[in-house]
């Protein structure tokens, strides 16, 4: 299990790149070299974006745990909680905002609509500062 090296889930990413694109949310970058590694970044917002899967950040709605090797998983997640905590911290120290969307986000829904409507507020707010500012 140690040999295998996580790829990022494709699907998720896909998913939430149509939204972008179709809510016209431009300035975002996949993979952009940041701590954490975040899915998404808006560079200019100092926004990180991330897709929590709901198995592996224990959603709690939709999140079941194995019967079997209980014990392994618990401590993996607990870990993986751990990390996700520590990774918004180390952000937000750097200025940087963070979104975290669950996987089942995706499907739509009143948490989907509220975050896309925070995200798009964020990256207009920058854009109007942007036109704002003299220009030396």
């Amino acid at each position: 299990m140690a040999s295998v090296k996580s790829g990022g889930n494709k699907t998720t990413e896909v998913l939430l790149a149509a939204k972008f694109r179709l809510e016209n949310l431009s300035g975002w970058r996949r993979h952009y070299p940041l701590a954490g590694n975040p899915d998404f970044s808006f560079p200019k917002q100092k926004l990180a974006v991330f897709v929590d899967g709901c198995f592996w950040h224990r959603c709690p709605k939709h999140c079941r745990m194995p019967s079997t090797n209980r014990e392994y998983w618990t401590q993996k997640i607990d870990r993986n909680l751990q990390r996700d905590s520590d990774v918004t911290r180390d952000l937000r120290k750097k200025e940087w905002g963070v979104v975290r969307f669950w996987e089942h986000d995706l499907c739509g829904g009143p948490e989907m609509s509220k975050k896309m409507k925070r995200l798009k507020e964020i990256v207009r707010q920058e854009k109007s500062n942007v036109r704002d500012k003299p220009h030396c």
